[in-house]
């Protein structure tokens, strides 16, 4: 795992993509706040970029350092959740603009994969994580399933659960800042 997290990290801060595993389905991913890797995950999924993309980070405290206000309930949400569950704040700062919603918003995963938290941790910035697929298309179960597009589209492919099915696409829940709360997906 060492040997990846180096390869991937060295991708990533030159502007690169990786496909990567993470704790839900295998995403490719970018450094969250560099713009133009950003507009590359765009064009490899041949993605409208009026849909906003999720961020992954390593923990509350580095969730805290790209989110202005992050409301109390998040922390309880995350704490009692059972599986991924992706929280849609307002106000993100520090990101690329070209991740934040129309309505300044951004969908941010605090990931308990132990590949990732590692990843995110040692490159101290957020990551992109958008399922392996081409926009519209299904999402891959597996990495066998991820179209050659991808595969050949991305700077990195990291070398690790290869044989393993996916999980289930993360819950997703809408928090505002006044207090409402909406549940995306189940």
């Amino acid at each position: 795992m060492k040997e990846e997290i180096e390869n991937a990290l060295l991708v990533l801060k030159k502007g690169g993509l990786i496909l990567y595993p993470t704790d839900t389905v295998w995403g490719i991913g970018c450094d969250a706040t560099n713009p133009d890797a950003v507009d590359k995950v765009f064009q490899l999924k041949k993605r409208s970029d009026e849909k906003s993309l999720i961020c992954l980070v390593s923990d509350f405290k580095m969730l805290n350092e790209y989110v202005e206000n992050v409301p109390e309930v998040a922390y309880d949400i995350l704490k009692y959740a059972r599986k991924p569950t992706t929280i849609i704040y307002d106000d993100p700062i520090r990101v690329a603009e070209n991740i934040i919603a129309a309505d300044n918003s951004l969908a941010i995963r605090v990931t308990k994969d132990e590949f990732c938290k590692k990843l995110i941790q040692r490159f101290r910035r957020p990551l992109v994580s958008t399922s392996a697929n081409i926009s519209g298309e299904k999402t891959p179960q597996s990495y066998a399933e991820i179209d050659p597009l991808i595969l050949e589209g991305v700077d990195y492919v990291v070398n690790l659960h290869h044989e393993k099915k996916s999980g289930k696409p993360s819950a997703i829940i809408k928090l505002k800042n006044d207090g409402s709360v909406k549940v995306i997906r189940k």
